[in-house]
This record gives structure tokens, C-alpha cells and sequence, in this order.
């Protein structure tokens, strides 16, 4: 009767990916995944019947008088403000348990036109002209490029490969299904919130990627936090961010080359993209295995230049190529072994500078842009709640049913969908992607930046019932999922 007991309670505080036979789970899995992209294609063919009844132009902000300083002068007040404000609202933020970038992210909006622009508008454009804007965007476009590469180097292939089998089915299922309830939800937003002339398949590609993101830094972040990151939820839940990351960037990269260019170049520069990611993945990764290796005989600094040349060049090429700078950042970055003294040494060093002035930078460039106010009335809330709860949906939705299909406990797969649905940093730069090439609308954007704050605040309060029911539920079960 005790070994019963115990092999009872052993079963049920262990994650099970044991799931159906090898070939069914396979046919099955391929089933879902092909119906779900020929459901996205078909949303995709009728939108295309669509057309925007709206006018709406990109805002432009009102010139005010300001002060007569130079450029340089207001481009280092912005940042100092952004940096004093950041700090505090994010300790405010940490003190409730969140992750201190909501605060820095929320920081940027109240220097913008959201609220010291209605409060106080003279202040607004001395702290943030019209004329720092180009300025602050090359800044926040650096530190960008440079935390996409240090985001590349947190990823662990190791890791991704030790859970291929749940891994590979949830992450893909945790972009599918959000992808595809964003392509259907473009049918009802395009009409009413896409600019003139914007064709309806990149509107929808985009908010499709929009809804599919999640953040990897901010989850593992959580994660460490909240002393997960070492549970078998935890290293699941990295490897599936991660997975879905490198994923996500890619799609980005596919549905940037759509925006950007017309039907005939599109297929060429998506080409070029592919051709890039091939050398860097069979030329370049090993070159940089062998050379870089976990325990280079060369020192860190002597090859710090040179990794820095080979950042350069990559962020470039992609740039080139129309699928965006950060994309090449973060494919150099995921190639370099993440446990190599230069991998290790350049997160030292870039980490504090990346984080701490130049992502300020882009939370300032992103409050510029940011303007609340014009989601006014009835509908426009409706339009933002309907996209917060068509995200989460997706997001939790998608993740969850996936992890039950792998095998994993109801809580376990409740708890997956939680951490997959944190958007946070990585969704405001898909959005200013977005603003940038036309694609989506001021009134849009500031949606979806609702949307992205929504869905990365509700994670911790919702991980800590989840951890609290389950203590109250199963008192002698081994919390092992929630630390």
C-alpha cells in the first residue's frame, strides 16, 4: 500500500511528455498544422477583397516654441529624464512584483504626448521635441540591434534539442493558433483602423506576428525571479520562448520583405533571406563554433572587434536584404555558443550600457509615438479589449492545448500558457517595425502597446494563484512547477 502511495505521488509531481504512438502523434500534428496555415491562406485571399474606409494619416506631433538649445542639448535631457524616471517607475513596478521594464516601458509613454503632453504640453516638447525624434530614433535603433544580438547569445540550442519533443509541437502551436485568430481578427480591424493604401495581406501578416510574440528576456526574467528557471516548467518554458523567438524573427523577417517591397520583390528579397540565413547557419555557425568554442585559446578582448565587425556586417546585410537590422543582430548572436568566454564576456560588458541607456532611449522613442488618446470612445476600447483578449486567447489558448497534446498535467499547461502570453520589449519593436513601414496606424499601434503592457502585467499576479491554488489543492505533491 506505501509503494502505491509513492509511486502515486511520484507520477503526479512529474511532468509526463509521454503522449500518443510516435507516427499517430506525427500525422496528427501535421494535420493541425496544415488546416491551420490553409485557414490563415483563406483569410488571407478574402481580406485581400478588403478595403480601409478611414483616412487616417500618421499623427504629427504640433511644434511648440522651445527653448533656443541645441539638439544635442535636448537628445542628453531626454535621456536623462528617461533614465530618472524609468529607475523609479520600475522600483515602483518591482516592489508589486512585476518586471522592472513595464515601468521603463510606461516611463517612455508618460514623457510622451499620453500624459505630460496633455498636462503639461510645453514641458512635453522641451523634454521631447519634434526635432530629437530622428536623433533619439538612430540611438534607440543601436541599442535595439544591440540587445537583439545580446538576446541571440542567451539562447541555448542545448536546451531547445534536451526538450525537442514537447518543445518543437508547443512552440510552433503557440504561433500558429495566435497567428491565425490575428489574421482573422485583420478582417474586422482592417476596414476601420489601416492606413490608405495598405494592402490587406501585409496589415494582417503583421498583426498575425504581432499577436504570435513572446519575450523571451522578460519570461526568463520571471522565471529567475521567482526561482523557476531550474524547474522542468522552467527549462520547458525557455526552451519553447526561445524556439518560438527564433521562429518569430524569422516570420518578421518574411512578412517585413512582403511590406516592404512589391509582389515580384517580395519573392526575390524573401529569397535573399533565405539564401543569408542558410550561410549563417552552415558557414558561418560552425566557423564561429570552432573559433569562438567554449574555451577559445584566444583571449575575450582580442576578439571583441571582431565580433563586433561581424555584428555590423550581418545587421547590415539584413538591412540590405529588407527584412530589418535586428534580425541579422539576433541570428549572429544565436549562432555564437552561448557558454563561449566571448559570448560570456560580451554580456558582461554590453549588458548594463545596452540596458540601462540605450533601451531608455527606444522607451522614450516609443512614448513619441505612443498616443493613448487617440483610442477614444466606445469602439476604440472595444477594438483594444477585443485585441488583448483575441492575443491572450492565442497566446494561452494555443500554448496550453499544445502541452496537453504533448502530455503534459492540466496545471502544468495552464501555467505554460501564462508564461508564453509575456509580450513585454520584444512586441514594442515588432510594433515600431510596424508604425515604421506603414503597415499599422498611430491608433493601432497604441492598441497594441495596451495590449503588450496587458499581457505582460497579468503574468506574475496569475502565476501566483496558479502557485497558490496548486499548494492548496495538492498539499504532498512536490510544487516543482511553480518553485
Amino acid at each position: 500500500m506505501q509503494h502505491d502511495v509513492k509511486r502515486s505521488e511520484h507520477s503526479s509531481s512529474q511532468i509526463e511528455l509521454l503522449g500518443p504512438p510516435t507516427w499517430r502523434f506525427a500525422l496528427t500534428y501535421a494535420v493541425i498544422t496544415v488546416v491551420i496555415v490553409g485557414l490563415i491562406l483563406a483569410v488571407l485571399r478574402y481580406g485581400h477583397t478588403l478595403a480601409p474606409v478611414t483616412a487616417e494619416t500618421p499623427h504629427k506631433v504640433t511644434k511648440v516654441g522651445v527653448h533656443e538649445l541645441s539638439t544635442l542639448y535636448h537628445v542628453l535631457l531626454a535621456l536623462v529624464s528617461i533614465l530618472l524616471l524609468g529607475r523609479w517607475v520600475g522600483k515602483l513596478f518591482v516592489y508589486f512584483g512585476q518586471p522592472r521594464v513595464i515601468g521603463e516601458i510606461l516611463a517612455g509613454i508618460m514623457l510622451g504626448p499620453s500624459l505630460l503632453g496633455q498636462i503639461w504640453p510645453t514641458a512635453q516638447h522641451f523634454v521631447l521635441p519634434a526635432e530629437v525624434a530622428p536623433y533619439l530614433k538612430i540611438i534607440a535603433e543601436i541599442g535595439v540591434i544591440l540587445y537583439m544580438f545580446l538576446v541571440g547569445l542567451e539562447l541555448n540550442a542545448g536546451l531547445i534539442r534536451a526538450q525537442a519533443h514537447a518543445t518543437v509541437v508547443i512552440s510552433n502551436t503557440s504561433i500558429l493558433v495566435p497567428f491565425l485568430l490575428g489574421s482573422i481578427l485583420a478582417l474586422w480591424l482592417y476596414p476601420h483602423l489601416a492606413l490608405p493604401g495598405t494592402p490587406f495581406v501585409s496589415f494582417a501578416l503583421f498583426l498575425g506576428i504581432a499577436m504570435s510574440i513572446t519575450a523571451f528576456p522578460v519570461l526568463a526574467r520571471i522565471l529567475t525571479d521567482r526561482q523557476m528557471d531550474k524547474t522542468e516548467l522552467g527549462v520547458i518554458a525557455l526552451s519553447c520562448a526561445a524556439l518560438n523567438d527564433v521562429t518569430a524573427w524569422c516570420l518578421l523577417a518574411f512578412v517585413v520583405g512582403v511590406a516592404q517591397a512589391t509582389i515580384g520583390n517580395a519573392i526575390s528579397t524573401n529569397l535573399y533571406a533565405v539564401v543569408f540565413i542558410t550561410i549563417m547557419l552552415v558557414v558561418v555557425r560552425p566557423i564561429a563554433a570552432r573559433i569562438l568554442g567554449q574555451h577559445s585559446d584566444t583571449p575575450p578582448q582580442r576578439m571583441a572587434v571582431w565580433v563586433l565587425v561581424a555584428l555590423l556586417i550581418s545587421a547590415m546585410t539584413a538591412e540590405w536584404i529588407g527584412i530589418h537590422a535586428i534580425f541579422g543582430a539576433f541570428l549572429l548572436g544565436a549562432i555564437i555558443p552561448h557558454d563561449a568566454d566571448v559570448a560570456i564576456d560580451f554580456d558582461h560588458k554590453l549588458e548594463d550600457i545596452v540596458k540601462i541607456l540605450l533601451l531608455p532611449a527606444f522607451f522614450a522613442y516609443t512614448g513619441m509615438r505612443t498616443q493613448i488618446g487617440l483610442v477614444s470612445g466606445w469602439q476604440a476600447w472595444g477594438f483594444t479589449v477585443a485585441i488583448i483578449l483575441v492575443a491572450t486567447l492565442g497566446k494561452f489558448g494555443g500554448t496550453c492545448a499544445a502541452a496537453r497534446f504533448t502530455g503534459l498535467n492540466w496545471h502544468t499547461s495552464t501555467a505554460l500558457g501564462v508564461l508564453m502570453n509575456t509580450r513585454g520589449l520584444m512586441e514594442l519593436i515588432v510594433l515600431n517595425i510596424g508604425l515604421e513601414l506603414g503597415v499599422i496606424s498611430p491608433t493601432l499601434f497604441a492598441m497594441m502597446v495596451l495590449m503588450a503592457l496587458a499581457t505582460t502585467i497579468i503574468t506574475t499576479p496569475v502565476l501566483q494563484l496558479l502557485a497558490e491554488g496548486n499548494r492548496m489543492t495538492e498539499p504532498n505533491v512536490d510544487d516543482y512547477m511553480l518553485g
